[in-house]
């Protein structure tokens, strides 16, 4: 028989790649995660990993084990969802992973509305970056994540998470007060090709979406100041430093000091905002009401224009 224990193993490992990342995300010594990999290995009667200086890799019995790992896990949550229910599981904390913007646009009305209509709920607030919060909850330490796509995300169909699409939301060019198309009242991304940028670290998921939009537009953009802090890139556009693109609910709030906002001309770049939560669990008593709260406070934020469906400027996963 094999236990459900050890395919979390299985799953963390070929989700981090190495022992030691695998055995951080469960908080268990490498040693401890090398030795039940070797049962669930004496278990099943397979090989199911090689490894090598540069981590471990399913082999492809691994892979078929995992596909049902996927399973038996999303299985074992919706178990868990179906008890908490019969026991009128009403009444508890769920933590919820989600960037700054986020909680600001939709996490804070979010509670606001639990906390009149399920006040047994509590939310926990794990303020992480978009590209963050998927590998907390994969790996047990949030149950809902608020992210948005990016490329090397879990793909819309993948077996591990359930998802709830949000909104969509427009980039929209900041330029300095003074600047040639300053008065023009939208913005082509080619007609930028040559001036300064101010962007996101890469790892950050507007980092991507800035860079495809402009080789979109035919260029790739001269990237001289970096900040993941949108307050700081406004400032620096309004310094004269370059010009950037930013999401426009990333906005909302900001003193525009020096600065104009203007829509981008053509084909534009979209951020696309979804919950998501491990494939079984939205129906849990808890998580439920806060997937309806989230998608209840997004109601309204999708920019004009924005595009239907499940892409964010890239495949999702691509």
């Amino acid at each position: 028989m094999i236990d459900p224990r050890r395919l979390r193993i299985l799953r963390a490992a070929a989700d981090h790649r190495t022992v030691t990342a695998a055995a951080a995300a469960l908080y268990l010594t490498p040693s401890a995660v090398s030795q039940q990999l070797a049962a669930l290995e004496q278990e099943t009667g397979h090989t199911l990993l090689t490894r090598s200086g540069k981590g471990v890799q399913l082999t492809p019995a691994g892979e078929i084990l995992l596909d049902h790992a996927n399973e038996v896990l999303a299985q074992l949550e919706r178990a868990e969802a179906e008890l908490a229910a019969y026991a009128g599981g009403t009444a508890g904390e769920v933590s919820v992973a989600a960037y700054a913007t986020g909680i600001a646009e939709v996490l804070a009305p979010a509670i606001g509305r639990l906390a009149e209509r399920h006040p047994g709920i509590r939310l926990r607030v794990r303020d992480a970056e978009g590209d963050e919060s998927l590998p907390l909850v994969l790996d047990g330490e949030a149950d809902v994540a608020l992210a948005v796509e990016y490329r090397g995300a879990p793909r819309e169909g993948d077996r591990r998470l359930a998802r709830v699409p949000l909104y969509a939301e427009p980039f929209d060019a900041v330029l300095h007060a003074g600047h040639p198309l300053a008065q023009e009242p939208e913005v082509a991304l080619a007609a930028l090709a040559d001036s300064d940028w101010i962007g996101q670290s890469p790892g950050n998921p507007c980092h991507d979406m800035v860079l495809l939009a402009c080789e979109l537009a035919g260029f790739e953009p001269r990237l001289v100041h970096v900040s993941d802090d949108f307050r700081a890139v406004v400032a620096l556009a309004g310094a004269g430093a370059g010009v950037a693109l930013v999401p426009r609910s990333a906005l909302r709030g900001i003193e525009l000091k020096d600065v104009v906002v203007r829509p981008v001309a053509g084909p534009a770049a979209f951020r696309r905002v979804f919950a998501a939560v491990r494939r079984g669990a939205e129906d849990h008593p808890l998580i439920r009401p806060v997937l309806n709260a989230l998608a209840e406070s997004a109601t309204g934020l999708s920019g004009p224009g924005s595009p239907a469906g499940p892409a964010s400027g890239f495949p999702s996963g691509g």
